[in-house]
């Protein structure tokens, strides 16, 4: 399969298209060559297959970081002989670290004003499910939990690992004043703690997990994690290889025998779809906005796009091809236990009440009131016409009715409705075409 494959197939695959896709990448990665310059280059728990390697032998960490410390000295004695590649790739993990430093905190009161409340309350609804999910799943097998926190942003997780009683977190971002804003809720966290409360232990590591190696920077340079969750972060080291890979190297290369990579990242190939379904060579409305340099060319690596959120999002990213990233993790000793698109994974998990109970709590459905009397993060009409044809068709349970926007407003709206009942909860019913474009992966090591 050509290194430059054409990725806008990616978006009409079926099943067995896609089996056919990962059976010629795992050809095409192995002759991939680990250095930045190459451009093409991640596991399913109950299928007793078995690959790789479980941790990089202390032989192959020393040779990397020889290696890395080599590549320093290059750069330091030919500044000027660096070809505009690798030029490219420090700026860009500045601009990602400079974005996320620049961005203000603000008051509960103003983000509850902001139009993409309710899309980061589901946000953090879904990550508050699979993080308690994998928790309990670890907690199954011994009591002391330790984390790693990859892309920990300002701490937006902290009560999550809290709550799930963990002993020990370690958090690191690439934007050394979210690490410090983290490191300050953890502490303002800790003061508030009762007396006989116990809460876990933590440190907290500036450092570009895409080029770093994190081992070395531990306090304990052998310390093992039993989860590492990666939440919308990954996306950005897949502007080369060598990125994407030492992102996953730290991921997983000290993870303990039986330990989760859990994450979230953009769907590649739902954004390709919506691409080539644009006129243009962008896509989005007053809320958010995608734009690709051009389209029908998506390299495995480096296909940069530029994203835009209201108030959070203004940095460009990278695709994914995740049937890349899973052979890519198999070489880190890691098998897939589930990859669902967000659509699926709120489908399945709403089923527990325990769940719905939270989704509820959290606000993370806008509500609608039939009789207009109600406040929405929208004054445009056409913006809840799903809604209203829901109701129109006789699914809703008057007198109230739920919507919510999700990662990419608008073109990718989702629809809920039920009634305010006590023993009732909404039913989602998910809008044509209109489908969620992030996906929940999981890998798990053996």
């Amino acid at each position: 399969m050509d290194k430059e494959t054409n990725l806008s197939k990616m978006a009409d695959l079926t099943k067995t298209e896609e089996q056919e896709v990962e059976k010629n990448l795992d050809e095409e990665v192995e002759k991939t060559p680990c250095t930045l310059e190459a451009e093409s280059g991640i596991s399913w728990q109950g299928d007793g297959s078995t690959s790789g390697t479980v941790h990089s032998t202390e032989s192959e960490k020393e040779a990397d970081s020889g290696n890395q410390d080599g590549r320093a000295k290059r750069k330091n004695l030919d500044p000027e002989d660096e070809p505009p590649k690798k030029v490219r790739e420090i700026g860009h993990g500045q601009a990602v670290a400079a974005h996320y430093n620049e961005l203000q905190e603000v008051g509960l009161e103003k983000r509850s004003q902001s139009r993409i409340f309710y899309l980061r309350n589901f946000n953090n609804w879904t990550k508050s499910v699979l993080i308690g999910e994998f928790i309990d799943r670890v907690r199954r097998k011994k009591n002391d939990i330790t984390v790693l926190d990859l892309g920990c942003g300002k701490g937006g997780d902290l009560l999550k690992w809290k709550k799930g009683r963990i002993k020990k977190l370690v958090c690191t971002d690439i934007a050394d004043i979210s690490v410090q804003q983290c490191k300050q809720r953890y502490e303002d966290m800790k003061a508030r703690c009762r007396y006989n409360e116990r809460i876990f232990d933590a440190e907290f590591i500036q450092a570009d997990s895409t080029k770093d190696l994190l081992s070395s920077k531990y306090s304990d340079p052998d310390m093992r994690f039993d989860i590492c969750s990666c939440q919308f972060v990954y996306h950005y080291s897949f502007e080369t290889y060598e990125q994407a890979d030492m992102m996953l190297k730290n991921a997983c290369g000290n993870l303990s025998p039986g330990g989760y990579f859990i994450g979230t990242t953009p769907n590649s190939f739902e954004l390709v779809k919506r691409l080539e379904a644009s006129e243009t060579n962008s896509f989005g409305n007053e809320v958010y906005s995608v734009k690709f340099g051009k389209k029908g060319e998506y390299p495995l690596f480096g296909c940069k796009y530029d994203f835009h959120l209201e108030e959070v999002v203004d940095v460009p990213e990278f695709l994914v091809y995740f049937p890349l990233l899973e052979e890519m993790a198999k070489k880190h000793g890691m098998k897939l236990v589930y990859k669902m698109t967000f659509r699926e994974f709120y489908e399945e998990k709403v089923k527990n009440e325990e769940h719905k109970m939270l989704l509820r709590r959290m606000q993370a459905l806008e509500p609608y009131s039939t009789f207009g009397d109600s406040r929405l993060v929208s004054d445009k009409p056409e913006d809840y016409e799903h809604v209203k044809e829901f109701i129109k068709d006789g699914k809703a349970k008057l007198p109230l009715v739920f919507t919510w926007y999700l990662l990419l407003r608008s073109n990718c709206e989702t629809s809920c409705t039920g009634c305010n009942k006590k023993r009732s909860y909404p039913r989602a019913s998910w809008n044509g075409q209109k489908s969620i474009v992030a996906t929940i992966f999981l890998f798990f090591i053996f």
